[in-house]
């Protein structure tokens, strides 16, 4: 399994050994001759895994591709077990996000920071349902990639590490914020960011106007990623000797690639 934070978070207390509720197809991986564990972002339940019976059979197979959603039902005999899970598909959009590279590249770095990121068995309603909205706008790479951006953030601020955009750091002023502390996770005005500019994260337009895309493009995309991925690296994976999984990088590069 993709080692994580919770190697050292534990896992949340939980009583519901039989539960139902939709849940994207994160992971999947062999367990035994046919079955298959597969792991969840589930509504109510978090990141969850448990197994498939038959799980590699063609029928199974497709429907058990990352990016999917799932009504899934989950049942264990106690807790701490693996537990088994049945389903029946709700969107089965993997195969069109297949086809495009940059629609993939998005997809496996979602879930790869999930993996890596989130407590076993711990709900995280908000980022569930964020996570819904990006894969369903991806048809508009203008409009998934800066909802994607501002999925890392929810992803930050879920986990108590958010970061503000409301006010300057230094003077409290809310004009003008274009600004980003790389040590508080602050906003620092135009006029407070003085000769301190280039140690400073630049807040891209999308993000100030609270906007979808616009007139920064791609370079605002690439210049929020940069910003997000340092706090995710810094703030909740460096602690337990972790480092932004690969497929992170990859969304990143192919994203330059596309605004070069």
């Amino acid at each position: 399994m993709t080692q994580s934070v919770t190697a050292s978070w534990g896992w949340s207390s939980q009583a519901d050994m039989d539960w139902s509720d939709e849940g994207i197809v994160l992971t999947t991986r062999r367990h035994g001759e046919t079955s298959l564990i597969v792991e969840l972002l589930t509504r109510r339940h978090g990141r969850h895994a448990g197994l498939v019976r038959g799980g590699t059979s063609r029928r199974h197979k497709a429907m058990l591709q990352p990016g999917n959603t799932l009504a899934a039902h989950w049942r264990a005999r106690l807790e701490e077990h693996l537990g088994a899970y049945s389903f029946e598909p709700v969107k089965t959009r993997a195969a069109g996000l297949m086809s495009d590279r940059l629609c993939l590249a998005g997809l496996n770095a979602m879930c790869a920071l999930t993996v890596v990121c989130l407590p076993e068995r711990e709900a995280h309603e908000r980022l569930y349902d964020a996570f819904e909205i990006v894969l369903g706008a991806m048809e508009d790479l203008t409009v998934w990639s800066a909802l994607y951006v501002k999925w890392e953030i929810g992803l930050l601020r879920e986990l108590g590490f958010g970061l503000d955009f409301s006010h300057c750091a230094a003077t409290g002023v809310t004009d003008n914020l274009k600004y980003l502390s790389p040590k508080s996770g602050n906003a620092v005005s135009e006029g407070a960011a003085g000769p301190y500019k280039d140690r400073l994260f630049v807040i891209p337009a999308f993000l100030r106007e609270d906007r979808l895309g616009g007139a920064d493009g791609m370079e605002g995309i690439l210049e929020g990623l940069k910003m997000t991925g340092y706090f995710i690296e810094r703030r909740l994976l460096r602690p337990h000797g972790l480092d932004l999984p690969e497929a992170r990088y990859r969304l990143e590069d192919l994203l330059r690639r596309e605004a070069a």
